[in-house]
């Protein structure tokens, strides 16, 4: 039986290598791993091509040549704040790239696969469901809506899978999050402030990419909300890390957001409701408690 392709972008990113060992173990498809520069993910069982999205010639050119019949496009600039502060690139990596991509899709008519955010949303109440209204606080959120309309508007089979706070680790260690970030200030014995007035559910990277996979076999179309099950706000993700831990919790304080001053605004409350995703896609996330109960056994993993 012929085997469909299934191209990764962002594939060096933290979903990407999650996605790749996944489709490697599964052997359903032929993984087409893409990031820009040279591959960092380790192990086999995949081909990687060097593709730069912001450019459209290199994008079309990759299509034609590998034409895969499934895209899966997580890559995307990210961080928020940055986002912010650097309108032009952000519109380039996530609405631009986007647009390559879906052109280059339309040639070989893939079934198209964007991750997307809760941040295309105000906020003002939570946890969401997939027909909520979107109205992004940010740019990073306004960026990721526009791609959104734009891959609706391709005339592809599309599906979008959006998340909230993706935390997990990649294999070098190179990124922090919530659970890595408390335990080494705790451990250190330093005071954190953590904020108790945002709302969250947040996704293990595992979960995110069972969900696109799961998208992916089904050849599912429309909306789906893929994210952790468990409302939570930061305070409580910290308090529940040193709780696992045995770290000193009164080191942790409360803190509102109005502490911090950072370039961009965020959506207080987001969350979401993913009856949608469980129901027509099987997809069951991890609890927080067993996200970093992973993520523990990970850290000794990558330390040994």
């Amino acid at each position: 039986m012929n085997k469909k392709k299934i191209l990764i972008t962002g594939a060096n990113g933290l979903l990407g290598q999650k996605l790749i060992s996944q489709l490697v173990a599964g052997k359903e498809f032929d993984v087409l791993a893409s990031g820009r520069g040279p591959c960092r993910i380790p192990g086999d069982g995949f081909d990687y091509v060097s593709m730069d999205i912001t450019n459209k010639a290199e994008v079309i050119e990759v299509f034609e040549t590998q034409k895969p019949e499934i895209v899966i496009h997580g890559a995307a600039m990210t961080q928020v704040d940055d986002c912010e502060l650097h309108r032009e690139a952000c519109y380039e990596a996530n609405v631009m790239a986007t647009e390559n991509l879906l052109v280059g899709a339309q040639g070989c008519n893939s079934h198209f696969i964007f991750v997307s955010t809760d941040f295309i949303f105000s906020g003002d109440k939570g946890p969401l469901t997939e027909d909520e209204e979107a109205s992004p606080v940010n740019y990073y959120g306004e960026t990721k809506l526009l791609a959104e309309e734009k891959v609706k508007a391709s005339g592809l089979k599309w599906a979008i899978a959006r998340t909230v706070l993706v935390y997990g680790i990649s294999h070098d260690m190179s990124r922090s999050n919530i659970i890595l970030w408390v335990k080494k200030s705790l451990e250190e014995g330093k005071s954190i402030k953590v904020v108790n007035d945002q709302w969250r559910t947040p996704t293990l990277a595992e979960d995110l990419a069972a969900g696109c996979i799961l998208i992916a076999q089904k050849e599912a179309q429309g909306v789906y909300n893929i994210s952790g099950e468990d409302f939570l706000t930061p305070y409580d993700m910290a308090m529940m890390t040193a709780d696992y831990f045995h770290l000193d919790k009164s080191l942790i304080t409360k803190a509102d957001s109005s502490t911090f001053t950072q370039p961009a605004k965020r959506p207080p409350k987001t969350g979401f409701i993913i009856d949608k995703a469980k129901k027509e896609l099987g997809y069951q996330p991890k609890s927080f408690r067993t996200g970093i109960d992973i993520l523990a056994k990970q850290i000794i993993l990558a330390r040994s």
